[in-house]
């Protein structure tokens, strides 16, 4: 989609009841669900961290940028991901904690991003955080610089390709739940988004599918 055409939409995702686990769900391994349905988030106690789903223009098109986590000794190890990361007390709030975290990950200044909106906090059990999503919109092309300690590649998503249901797939997986188990997920220019992040992705698929349904 012509990024000045996306723009136009943007309005309209502000005051959308976002669906939740509604939406959630469509992108849960099957071994999560009943968890999902009976979270009680307030008894967690757990860590929390801001993520930046951030559209931008790339050629004119609208864009969606999703990193690569390094391979390192942990449970997100080599995981596709938003930018982001855990709070810090100097923060103040979630929002400016994914607005540090992208400046840092990806080198883009928070100057540059307009956030639109916040989305449904996803609970991420291996790793006990509670991850707030941001949507985000830079109305510049950008150039990104990835902090090689933590991104081993960038990923440009086009939005038609991030809309097409051709990218959903069941893919087996070695998983928290167990191995070679099924799980939905989307294919990524051949990378399998699946988990925490595929979940997060659902919601925000659903958010603007259901703006841009509503205004064609």
């Amino acid at each position: 989609m012509n990024f000045q055409d996306f723009l136009q939409y943007v309005p309209d995702i502000i005051p959308v009841e976002l669906p939740a686990i509604s939406s959630h769900l469509k992108m849960a391994p099957k071994e999560r669900i009943e968890g999902l349905k009976n979270l009680d988030i307030g008894a967690l106690n757990a860590r929390m961290a801001g993520v930046m789903m951030l559209f931008y223009p790339k050629e004119g098109k609208t864009h969606l940028v999703l990193i690569v986590r390094n391979t390192y000794n942990g449970v997100h190890s080599a995981q596709i991901a938003f930018p982001g990361g855990k709070f810090e007390n100097d923060d103040f709030n979630l929002e400016n904690t994914a607005l540090r975290e992208t400046h840092e990950e990806i080198g883009v200044d928070r100057e540059k991003i307009e956030v639109i909106r916040h989305f449904t906090p996803m609970y991420i059990p291996p790793s006990n955080f509670l991850v707030h999503p941001f949507l985000g919109i830079a109305k510049e092309e950008l150039t990104f610089y990835p902090d090689i300690r933590e991104v081993a590649a960038i990923i440009e998503l086009p939005l038609n390709v991030f809309l097409n249901d051709e990218i959903i797939i069941d893919a087996r997986l070695s998983t928290s739940y167990g191995p070679n188990i099924l799980v939905p997920a989307f294919n990524i220019q051949n990378h399998v988004v699946w988990g925490a992040t595929a979940m997060i992705l659902s919601e925000l698929r659903d958010v603007l599918k259901l703006v841009l349904n509503e205004k064609s």
